[in-house]
């Protein structure tokens, strides 16, 4: 049973945010809306949000710099909801900590499905992991701390790339199919697994390579997916 969360809204188009409000709250769900930004942060100090729900395109300050204002403070999940469905749109959500990606237009089952995956990959989180750290060469996954560090430096990953990176660490050495990541990650099936999945792995390397055109840590496996090299760091000058 997906747990009942309190959702917050936000975008500048009414209509919009009067059928998601209808449709999540049909489902169980408190959802409150706000109509712009400076709204939304009003809110957030007023009162704990379980996940949120953001426009892009909106006056004053955009979803995109929510997002990232929302990520200092809180590891609450982002759903980003717009019409702005390019790659370097995506990549950019993902940049600035969105934990999903939804392209307008959408449909009501849609939007149903990503949240509910979102609220149980919340609350299965703890019970999925063992609480000890996961160590491969110089990189350090503490699941029960949420604490990822390479050579001993730690690293700030956003909640998706946080699962994603213990997804493929806790199966090092084994090639994981984009399907499964998506699975596993995600919590659903979509079409769109194989963009949304690579543009995880592009933040990831990122964050962890030394050098991310020429990865050792997270490889490439042709015509299946990615893997997680077993001691590949080592040799990393």
């Amino acid at each position: 049973m997906v747990e009942k969360a309190k959702i917050l809204v936000v975008d500048d188009e009414p209509p919009i945010g009067d059928i998601v409000s209808t449709t999540l709250g049909r489902a169980g769900h408190e959802v409150i809306y706000a109509a712009d930004a400076q709204q939304a942060i009003d809110i957030f100090h007023r009162e704990p949000i379980d996940l949120f729900i953001l426009d892009i395109m909106m006056p004053n300050m955009d979803g995109f710099a929510l997002c990232e204002w929302l990520r200092r403070r809180s590891n609450v999940p982002v759903i980003m909801l717009t019409a702005k469905g390019s790659v370097n749109d995506i990549v950019h959500g993902f940049q600035v900590g969105a934990d999903d990606y939804i392209t307008k237009p959408f449909t009501i089952k849609e939007l149903e499905v990503r949240v509910e995956a979102i609220l149980r990959r919340l609350s299965w989180a703890e019970e999925k992991r063992p609480a000890k750290a996961i160590m491969v060469g110089d990189v350090n996954v503490d699941a029960e701390a949420r604490l990822v560090t390479v050579r001993g430096t730690e690293i700030h990953l956003t909640p998706m790339e946080f699962e994603l990176l213990y997804c493929l660490i806790s199966h090092a050495g084994q090639a994981v199919n984009r399907a499964s990541l998506f699975r596993e990650v995600w919590g659903y099936d979509s079409m769109e697994e194989a963009s949304l999945v690579e543009v995880g792995i592009r933040r990831l390397r990122e964050k962890i390579e030394e050098d991310p055109s020429s990865p050792r840590r997270i490889l490439t496996v042709r015509g299946v997916g990615y893997k997680f090299a077993e001691g590949a760091a080592d040799n990393v000058s």
